[in-house]
């Protein structure tokens, strides 16, 4: 099989419909925050996705989500396809209580993209305990851009998980600069480590889910690491 092909079926693959056969998909409340809720026959974990933006996405009472265009938001299904039971709240929610509330699923990977690891680290803050944490095209340094960002809101590193960076090489959003990568990795004393990714195509402005912020083409690339991170 050809480069190309492969390709191109590891993107099919992360953009499967969210109603794939043997996947239930409900609309959850956690503490009156509504999520979606996506359930394989047998989970072997679970994976919480904090959307970036403001994190309102339209979840509807049956599961569905009006907002897809968020690269967590619209590879859900992926995730659900590779066997764990997958939530996607509002951004409001409460970190805690949807980490208690998956928890019955198998161990917890929390997952937030751009905005959304600015509310995982809050709600790591508040005493959310996830198993595992996953920042994508994060506020991770000062040299991310941003002076509201994952060091800043946990404090120490003794409050990471195990965790994984995944970025875009050429990320150009000036809020998530590839710059403040490294200084984050140096802060966590060993917890955390990175998963460079290049390639794709960035379309329109630089923090939107159609730029290399937003992993634009190579979904497949993120969804594999996350789900090889959280399954282990």
């Amino acid at each position: 099989m050809t480069r190309i092909a492969i390709a191109l079926l590891t993107t099919l693959a992360a953009l499967e419909p969210a109603n794939a056969v043997g996947i239930k998909v409900t609309g959850v409340r956690v503490e009156g925050t509504m999520a979606a809720l996506l359930t394989p026959d047998k989970p072997r974990g679970a994976i919480i996705l904090m959307a970036g933006g403001n994190g309102r996405i339209g979840v509807r009472s049956n599961g569905t989500i009006k907002k897809q265009r968020n690269q967590l938001v619209r590879t859900r299904a992926a995730y659900a396809g590779r066997g764990f039971a997958v939530l996607v709240p509002k951004g409001n929610v409460n970190v805690a209580a949807a980490v208690k509330m998956t928890r019955k699923f198998g161990p917890v990977t929390l997952v937030g993209t751009s905005r959304g690891t600015q509310r995982a680290a809050c709600g790591i803050a508040a005493g959310a305990r996830p198993a595992r944490l996953v920042l994508t095209a994060g506020f991770l340094s000062n040299a991310s851009g941003d002076t509201d960002n994952v060091i800043s809101i946990l404090g120490s590193p003794s409050r990471l998980p195990p965790t994984l960076v995944i970025h875009h090489r050429n990320d150009q959003c000036k809020r998530t600069r590839p710059a403040g990568v490294d200084p984050f990795i140096a802060w966590s004393k060993g917890k955390a480590r990175v998963g460079w990714l290049t390639g794709g195509k960035s379309k329109g402005r630089f923090c939107k889910p159609r730029s290399h912020h937003g992993f634009n083409g190579i979904d497949g690339a993120v969804v594999s690491a996350v789900s090889g991170f959280a399954a282990r």
